[in-house]
């Protein structure tokens, strides 16, 4: 942010009236920059769905849940995509409501105002998207134990002991690739959406400062 950094210290050092004009451009920047992030974070998270998208139509649940012989799930597996969906264009909705609210603004305090709810949201999206990523994983680590042949001896095994270690080693296992993909994601959307949000924070604290 240098030309902001040029501009404040300009502003510091001459008169009141140089200080007026200073200030309305740091604001005019800090909009259009602020505008320029939301509008990334919008762009960002339709990109992420239509990649995500490509990847569920390379992939067919559907075709697996048969090999499997769990037809019965894949009705569970819809309804729970159709949700998913829904939730995540409620989400894209809110982030393009932000990108025209932070445009159209034309007050410091709106302005703050509505960076905070972006960030809010962001962070709302991010946390969701985990929240589904534990939960699928989990989904499918049980259909996977329940219906897939290839679990029939370690199935027998667990049934077979009476200290439960195979058991424990297989949820401790299945736990630890939980964590680890969660992780993976965590730090995907960290960087993708944190820059993002740094950026967007350090314009909220000069907007603060221009405010007092």
């Amino acid at each position: 942010m240098e030309e902001l950094d040029l501009l404040k210290k300009a502003w510091q050092k001459d008169n009141h009236m140089f200080d007026q004009v200073s200030e309305n451009e740091i604001y005019k920047m800090l909009h259009t920059k602020s505008s320029s992030i939301v509008k990334w974070i919008l762009i960002i998270s339709i990109i992420e769905v239509l990649f995500w998208t490509a990847m569920s139509v390379c992939y067919n649940t559907d075709d697996y849940m048969k090999k499997l012989h769990a037809e019965k799930m894949i009705m569970y597996f819809k309804a729970l995509n159709f949700i998913n969906y829904a939730v995540i264009l409620w989400f894209i909705y809110n982030f393009y409501k932000n990108y025209i609210k932070i445009s159209t603004t034309a007050s410091t305090k709106q302005l703050m105002h509505d960076i905070l709810k972006t960030r809010k949201t962001v962070q709302y999206y991010v946390w969701y998207n985990l929240t589904m990523i534990v939960l699928s994983l989990i989904a499918g680590f049980t259909i996977a134990f329940a219906y897939n042949p290839k679990m029939e001896l370690l199935k027998n095994k667990i049934a077979q002991e009476t200290n439960y270690h195979t058991l424990c080693v297989t949820l401790g296992i299945m736990l630890l690739t939980i964590l680890v993909i969660v992780f993976v994601f965590w730090l995907f959307y960290r960087l993708l959406y944190g820059i993002l949000l740094r950026k967007l924070n350090r314009n909220y604290k000069e907007l603060k400062k221009i405010e007092l």
